[in-house]
């Protein structure tokens, strides 16, 4: 699929003073941005990226990234390269609380013990800083042809029914520009400067409290006494205050809580006062402390970190998509946010991808807002409920709700799934036992292909794929006729047929059909539609099916 600047049908209406046209802007660097623009290159189209910073930050938003964030990159190659690249907290997943670091442990858990996926997923959990998983994925998208500008900032933006019009501007020359898209993902983070900017509100509790944030260099090898951990809870200097080992040896996040409804802000974190908190949660009153910028060459070393839960009300504004922070904000516990604004990339970026190369309808779109927004919201009143539960029970009471079924078992409902009757209506489906239905996560079933051990989800390479049972040989026709007719690409795979063996002969069960059934699963890796058995019309059904999923007008789709 090659690679495109513009729709080249829109690209020949555009007229004006434009600097650049791309089929697509992104506004923000973060990782949600970064995803986004790597994934709309492996379909097939160019963007261009803007982030404000001149970097990336050296202060994690997120720390650890969930095994569907892993499947996502494994299907892009990347899962190895990330996992090389994986903190220290990957040898020390504990969680521990105290007075001060020198005093004595009142717990000390394993955050990560209650929600390993187990047979579920091919992949794991990657311990890996945020910042670190930027500085993978952003060469990988700069060598796929995308245009990352960091150290630019979105001045203003006009969208109109054909596209969006923005200026842009290049802080260190002051240099502005006018850049005509396609579309304009905001990724901007939780601010969401773009979506005020539009009026759209957002629902939920909203700020839970504030934080101040800062890094600091100290030697705190006498008050660890040989202990390891990758977060501590402590009550000094105030009870919620955090301490989290960084990458470097020596180098330190600590945060204590803001009470702004008290009069504190904060820009009442002075240095010094920051360097005598640090001795206070340590313990340690002649403590020797560096403060360092969150952001190399930044004058401001303290961060107004928002604790908050919230959902936007609507994910789309025409021609402009809400992804990650700027469309939903959660409590920490859980670690949902980050890999929710990968999911939010992942799912948007192929439908973009499809109405641009003319294979979807633009109603297409409006299926993201339909699926990510519900599970947006079950994913906050998740984390809520985790974070009641800690706070407020102990025990068993206190893991009750269930994170892996929040990371692999939520279900999609749109135009762009075909539902099947008596589809349950809860908006999660416990993934440790599969049903394959549609508007649900493909399965993974081990295989194996000449001696090799594969996933059925390496075999969603980006492509519509069908996959059908060992006895399900008129498939493969029909599929190559289905392509054909819609010109799009469509890989077909029969298990336990062809080299493509299921040993444990699972497949079937885990997916619900038949040795002659077949499954359609979407280029996001979620499944569409489904035939339990070999059907009369399997051609025209299929046609049907990938007709409606993409929006299309069945009638021109007949007629050619």
């Amino acid at each position: 699929m090659r690679l495109r600047d513009y729709d080249d049908r829109e690209a020949e209406t555009m007229t004006g003073p434009y600097d650049h046209k791309t089929a697509v802007l992104i506004v923000g660097g973060g990782i949600t941005g970064l995803s986004a623009a790597l994934f709309l290159a492996r379909w097939g189209v160019r963007s261009v990226l803007v982030e404000r910073h001149p970097s990336t930050a050296i202060m994690p938003q997120a720390r650890a990234f969930n095994p569907r964030s892993m499947e996502i990159y494994r299907a892009l190659g990347l899962e190895e390269e990330i996992l090389r690249h994986q903190s220290i907290l990957v040898d020390m997943p504990e969680m521990i609380g105290a007075d001060t670091l020198t005093g004595e442990e009142r717990f000390r858990v394993d955050m990560l013990a209650q929600v390993r996926p187990g047979g579920i997923s091919p992949a794991d959990w990657a311990l890996i800083d945020q910042d670190e998983l930027e500085r993978v994925v952003r060469p990988h998208a700069e060598r796929a042809g995308v245009d990352v500008r960091f150290g630019t900032e979105l001045v203003s933006f006009d969208a109109d029914t054909e596209g969006v019009t923005a200026v842009v501007r290049e802080l260190g020359s002051g240099t502005e520009s006018r850049v005509r898209a396609g579309y304009l993902i905001a990724a901007d983070g939780n601010r969401a400067g773009i979506r005020d900017r539009l009026g759209i509100g957002a629902d939920g509790p909203g700020v839970l409290g504030h934080a101040a944030h800062f890094i600091f260099d100290a030697d705190l090898d006498d008050a660890l006494r040989g202990r390891r951990f990758s977060l501590a809870y402590f009550d000094q200097p105030t009870t919620g205050t955090v301490l989290a080992p960084l990458g470097q040896v020596g180098r330190w996040m600590l945060g204590v809580p803001c009470r702004p409804r008290q009069g504190e802000s904060v820009e009442d974190f002075s240095e010094r006062r920051c360097i005598e908190l640090v001795r206070r949660a340590v313990g340690i009153a002649d403590l020797d402390v560096t403060l360092v910028p969150p952001v190399p060459g930044w004058s401001r070393k303290v961060m107004d970190v928002r604790i908050g839960a919230w959902v936007t009300r609507r994910y789309r504004a025409g021609r402009v998509f809400f992804a990650g922070d700027a469309a939903h904000v959660f409590p920490p516990t859980g670690s949902f946010g980050a890999s929710t604004g990968i999911a939010d990339a992942h799912n948007l970026a192929w439908k973009l991808a499809a109405v641009l190369h003319g294979q979807a309808g633009p109603a297409l779109l409006d299926t993201y807002e339909a699926e990510r927004r519900p599970v947006a919201r079950t994913t906050m009143e998740t984390a809520l409920r985790i974070l009641d539960a800690r706070h407020h029970a102990e025990g068993e009471e206190a893991t009750r709700i269930d994170e892996v079924s929040m990371a692999f078992g939520y279900r999609y409902r749109s135009t762009a799934v075909r539902p099947e009757p008596a589809t349950p209506e809860d908006p999660v489906e416990d993934p440790r036992t599969p049903s394959g239905r549609p508007g649900l996560r493909a399965p993974h079933v081990w295989l194996d292909r000449a001696g090799t051990k594969v996933s059925t989800l390496d075999l969603f390479t980006g492509a519509f794929t069908l996959l059908a049972g060992a006895e399900g040989a008129e498939w493969a026709e029909a599929a190559k006729a289905v392509a054909a007719a819609l010109d799009l690409d469509l890989d077909l795979h029969r298990i336990g047929a062809a080299g493509l063996h299921d040993p444990d002969k699972r497949f079937p069960d885990a997916y619900g059909i038949t040795g002659a059934g077949a499954v359609l699963v979407r280029p996001d890796g979620f499944v569409g539609w489904r035939a339990r058995e070999l059907l009369q019309q399997p051609e025209q059904e299929l046609l049907r099916a990938l007709t409606r999923l993409l929006g299309r007008d069945a009638g021109a789709v007949s007629r050619g």
